[in-house]
């Protein structure tokens, strides 16, 4: 996104947030716009007007997340300040504790979705810190502020709140109880409500999808997520590069999904940090940090598959990096302590 076009969506949202109090202050069950989705779900979905009305005079408005997505760490054009904040040696040891801890249900997970246990780990981490911040929001009140007062993803909202009166209806949860991040998002790994009705999973076998009280369940629903977008079994997601001449700003400018052949890689001035074959599909990305050279990063068809977590390219590489930290941490440990002489008697 041009920064341009970055401040004209930033002001736009700080309208919005200016505007929501005043908006809401007559009870969103009272605005035509709300109205209007309450018809919609009762004739799509049976759910009770009557109901649906009481719901929304009680929501609250919350300016302060049309604020939040302004100041969003991913919205940030600073790779290295972005990478800072998410890899640091107390997410990499929290990332090494909450891996011996749940130990087998991500050895599990992995050997059954495919999905290597430090890309699991490495979204989780970022996404929560391992569970310790997983949001304070009700979750009813955000979605909604959102739904009918962000100015420009108001349709992505709706049908998010849309997902989650279904979810708690067919969980018979209450609806003012869950509370999430300031997007909505809900529980360990941060699932959308639509996300959390089509691909969370009861990997502890207690016969509930819990992903805000069950690492195993937040373990096995990530793993399934990326296996549902296509994670290919084996295969990297992307690996550092360098860049010597200015015409691999065209593959940078393609965008993340992965259209040109390693092999096309050199006559851009792309060299790949390891070999990844002839045929491999890539991207290149582009990491900027204003103050610093830009660092570069092949992706594969995997890294792809992350952005379907989270659309953003330094979100993906920032998975990866406290992933691959967490690793290195993890397996320093076990060396240190298989090297340890043995107490003697």
């Amino acid at each position: 996104m041009s920064r341009s076009r970055r401040f004209v969506l930033a002001a736009a949202l700080a309208l919005a947030a200016a505007q929501a109090p005043a908006r809401a202050a007559e009870s969103y069950a009272k605005r035509e716009d709300v109205r209007q989705f309450i018809s919609v779900m009762a004739q799509k979905h049976g759910f009770s007007k009557k109901h649906l009305e009481s719901v929304f005079g009680r929501v609250q408005a919350q300016p302060a997340v049309l604020k939040s997505m302004t100041l969003a760490p991913e919205s940030s054009r600073a790779w290295q300040s972005y990478r800072a904040i998410f890899v640091n040696p107390q997410r990499i040891e929290a990332g090494v504790q909450f891996w011996t801890r749940h130990a087998a249900a991500l050895e599990r997970a992995s050997a059954e979705f495919g999905v290597p246990e430090e890309v699991i780990l490495g979204i989780i981490g970022v996404e929560t810190t391992y569970g310790r911040n997983m949001g304070s929001y009700r979750v009813i009140d955000t979605l909604t502020t959102l739904a009918f007062d962000s100015p420009n993803r108001g349709e992505f909202f709706r049908s998010q709140l849309e997902s989650y009166l279904l979810f708690t209806r067919e969980n018979r949860t209450d609806v003012f109880r869950m509370k999430g991040s300031y997007a909505g998002a809900i529980g360990i790994p941060q699932f959308m409500p639509g996300s959390y009705r089509q691909f969370a999973v009861d990997y502890d076998g207690d016969g509930r999808k819990d992903l805000a009280d069950s690492p195993a369940d937040a373990i096995g629903s990530v793993a399934n997520f990326l296996r549902e977008h296509g994670w290919r079994r084996g295969e990297p997601a992307a690996v550092p590069a360098t860049v010597s001449s200015p015409a691999a700003q065209l593959l940078a400018d393609s965008g993340v999904k992965p259209l040109y052949r390693a092999a096309d890689l050199p006559s851009f001035g792309v060299k790949p940090a390891s070999d990844l074959g002839d045929d491999a599909l890539c991207s290149l990305i582009e990491l900027e940090s204003p103050s610093q050279q830009s660092e570069y990063w092949v992706g594969l068809h995997n890294f792809w598959v992350l952005t379907r977590y989270n659309r953003a390219v330094f979100y993906g590489v920032a998975v990866l990096e406290l992933g691959r930290a967490v690793r290195e941490a993890k397996d320093a440990r076990t060396a240190a302590a298989e090297a340890k002489p043995a107490d003697k008697p």
